[in-house]
């Protein structure tokens, strides 16, 4: 008890101490066991989700080795490479990455980095931009450039996983019970994203998955709202479709693993990144771009 009453000896010491917050989060497990199954038996047909899992392996090594130092000295032309890796942000970035704005955008983006607040420094980013729909993007730039260079310490946060303004993102996906009429009273922010993360990590190792957790909650996550997008597709759609899209491809899509051909030395099939063999990960590996989305 000592210890405890030393820490308030005075009423100009006192401190108090914040409360831990509490974040619940209501999944389904029926809708977890049939997105993973459907999931594998996607990626079987794909050449396995183990290629999968390397393909998003070799995207972390590209972003880590652009923003080493934080991306100084990251090129322009380097920099819209990565933007291949980033579909939601590739096809509304191009005003940005122009010569004459380009080093004010890597000031911004530097930015991102450092210790505090991480919420606090992606809002911070968001402020560096017009506050308006065609700019809804910038906080899936800030997101997919932390995740994709520390993906152990920031979870995905891109509006696909949770758009608490939008009620919209795998978190709704994969909800317990019937959300149809429902607003869910969810938080999008870092504290919510890491628990999202952890349950869905717990989910996997409860399922005999043990290495590469976090690779495979990304997968899990993209084939969640995957599921979405081909549901909505081939319900509204029809018109401009002669067949209905299989989630993977969208799976592919929401992670960034779709359009680009790149050297790596690793076995990835054509399918998800067009692969070389090479000694090096480097963004300068990265040969050619094609704008599929």
């Amino acid at each position: 008890m000592a210890s405890f009453f030393s820490r308030f000896q005075n009423k100009s010491d006192a401190v108090a101490t914040p409360v831990p917050r509490t974040i619940s989060l209501e999944l389904s497990g029926p809708i977890l066991k049939e997105t993973l199954q459907n999931l594998i038996s996607a990626c079987d047909d794909d050449g396995g989700v183990e290629r999968y899992i390397e393909a998003l392996k070799f995207k972390t090594s590209l972003f880590q080795d652009a923003f080493k130092n934080n991306g100084e000295g990251l090129s322009a032309e380097n920099f819209v490479k990565l933007c291949m890796f980033m579909p939601t942000v590739r096809r509304r970035i191009s005003s940005y990455v122009e010569d004459d704005k380009y080093p004010e955008l890597l000031a911004y983006m530097k930015g991102l980095f450092g210790e505090g607040d991480i919420d606090a420094r992606i809002t911070a980013f968001q402020n560096k931009f017009p506050k308006d729909k065609k700019h809804r993007w910038v906080k899936d730039l800030a997101a997919e450039i932390l995740h994709n260079t520390d993906p152990e310490r920031y979870p995905l946060m891109q509006r696909w996983v949770w758009d608490r303004k939008a009620n919209s993102g795998v978190i709704r996906e994969i909800w317990h019970g019937d959300v149809d009429s429902v607003t869910l009273d969810v938080d999008d922010d870092y504290e919510v994203f890491l628990k999202l993360r952890e349950e869905l990590s717990g989910y996997l190792t409860q399922n005999g998955i043990f290495a590469d957790v976090l690779y495979y909650v990304d997968l899990l996550s993209a084939q969640s709202y995957a599921n979405y997008i081909a549901a909505q597709g081939g319900l509204y759609l029809k018109a401009d479709f002669s067949s209905k899209e299989e989630p993977i491809i969208f799976t592919r899509r929401l992670l960034g693993l779709d359009g680009v051909a790149a050297k790596s030395n690793l076995s990835i099939p054509p399918s998800v990144i067009d692969g070389e063999a090479t000694k090096k990960h480097s963004i300068d590996n990265v040969l050619r771009i094609n704008g599929s989305t």
